[in-house]
């Protein structure tokens, strides 16, 4: 008798990992993942956290060829990345501040520059 073959599923390693577009960010979305280009960072300030610790802040415009979002960057990431990048952005969320929709990248995220 033959060997049978085990068959494996190809499936992605983190079904979440799929990239977005900006067009198809909405309210509340968390795990996301894009790819987008930096148009403009505000000078950065500083800010109070809610744990009492002080730290700056910027806001950075990105945009794809779909649309533009505003991304909030902290501490070291106003330095690791600037004006003109291509950036790569996982496990993000999205939440609504000013009336606009904005992307965080909280401590379990990542945004790195590829461009």
């Amino acid at each position: 008798m033959g060997k049978k073959k085990k068959l494996k599923k190809k499936q992605p390693k983190n079904l979440r990992e799929k990239k977005l577009k900006i067009n198809e960010l909405r309210l509340g979305m968390s795990n996301v993942s894009l790819t987008a280009k930096i148009i403009d960072v505000s000078e950065p300030r500083e800010v109070m956290t809610r744990l009492g610790y002080r730290t700056r802040v910027a806001t950075a415009t990105i945009e794809d060829d779909t649309g533009k979002i505003e991304l909030t960057l902290w501490g070291r990431q106003i330095d690791e990345i600037g004006e003109g990048d291509t950036i790569e952005i996982t496990n993000g969320y999205i939440r609504e501040f000013r009336g606009g929709l904005q992307l965080n990248v909280p401590k379990r995220g990542e945004i790195k520059k590829v461009g």
